[in-house]
């Protein structure tokens, strides 16, 4: 190939030297155009025909020689040379666009090699552009990391004597959610405006359930109570720790242009409960922790529902079991909403 790339290059001063571009009159004098039978082209474009004629000034060989190299370590896209005058002239660029049945290469001696590109590529290069942008950006199948932010809350789901509901009321704010996870989402089934994903990861999550008024968490013989501390506290909460797997499948949405404008997901996942804990601020501002389980359940599983407009995720997750064991606690699910970053 490097062979072959010398001989064009060779031939291009020949004929810029000699005939002054009068080989190619159905091109401008500032630029010069070599069609290939597999349909590729090299294209060299310059300010007036003297740029072009400067081009004897230049190393390509060594040009050549460089670009293929670069080429062998890239898996595709566009591979962009530029050195200084020690080893090409100054302000050089080659950029290599590589396609499936060869490559295009741009040199440009003022190094606006992306505005020149834009403005002279027809239609068949802007669709290969749009479907690269759109692999490369949105198809990726490599593990991404996240955060998740967001707010918890009790749904009530049947009366018990033993659990009155303004005992463990939480506040609204102070009943925060914070994930961190690792995942993947790799390309099922691609459209030209709509695609179908699935994500699927592991996340550590912390559920805290801040309390309304001063109680507290405490674990009995018989199951959780939550008995007012007869003190005022800043404070009172029930932190619970697990590590779970969503899986998600995803619709995202495309415009002409390929850029994505928004998705949409609905999916499953299973956690496993790490550690708890209840946390009391006094009004001191002493604190006070305990590690216990709380007759809470070991596993929980629910629905999470995804809303993505670009890089940030809307969420909204409902357990389907319910937080504490049978007759050991209140019989409510923990609804979860945020925001994923």
């Amino acid at each position: 190939m490097n062979k072959i790339l010398r001989i064009v290059f060779t031939m291009i001063i020949g004929v810029t030297m000699i005939s002054g571009l009068q080989a190619m009159p159905t091109h401008p004098a500032d630029s010069l155009v070599i069609r290939f039978a597999n349909r590729t082209r090299l294209v060299i474009y310059a300010p007036d025909k003297a740029g072009i004629q400067a081009l004897s000034n230049y190393d390509l060989n060594k040009i050549v020689r460089e670009m293929g190299m670069k080429l062998d370590s890239v898996p595709g896209g566009q591979t962009a040379i530029s050195q200084d005058g020690e080893r090409f002239l100054k302000d050089t660029v080659l950029v290599v666009t590589k396609k499936k049945d060869g490559f295009t290469i741009v040199i440009n001696s003022n190094g606006d090699t992306t505005k020149t590109w834009s403005q002279q590529r027809d239609g068949n290069d802007r669709d290969y552009e749009r479907a690269r942008r759109r692999k490369r950006e949105k198809d990726g199948g490599g593990f991404d990391y996240g955060l998740s932010i967001g707010l918890n809350n009790f749904i009530q789901q049947g009366s018990n004597p033993a659990y009155p509901e303004d005992s463990y009321d939480l506040r609204p704010i102070g009943s925060r959610y914070i994930a961190l996870s690792v995942g993947a989402m790799p390309t099922l089934i691609r459209g030209k405006y709509a695609s179908l994903k699935l994500y699927y990861g592991v996340e550590v999550a912390w559920n805290n359930f801040m309390f309304e008024g001063n109680n507290v968490a405490e674990k009995s013989p018989t199951g959780v109570a939550f008995p007012d501390a007869g003190r005022d506290l800043q404070k009172s909460k029930l932190t619970v720790c697990t590590i779970g797997i969503p899986v998600v499948p995803r619709v995202t949405f495309y415009n002409s242009d390929g850029r994505k404008i928004c998705h949409i997901g609905l999916g499953g996942y299973v956690n496993y409960r790490l550690d708890s804990y209840r946390k009391i601020k006094e009004a001191d501002g002493s604190k006070d922790r305990r590690h216990s389980d709380y007759y809470l359940n070991n596993y929980r599983y629910g629905l999470v529902a995804h809303l993505g407009l670009r890089s940030v995720d809307f969420f909204v997750k409902y357990d389907l079991n319910p937080l504490f064991q049978v007759n050991k606690g209140p019989d409510v699910r923990t609804l979860t909403f945020g925001v994923g970053f």
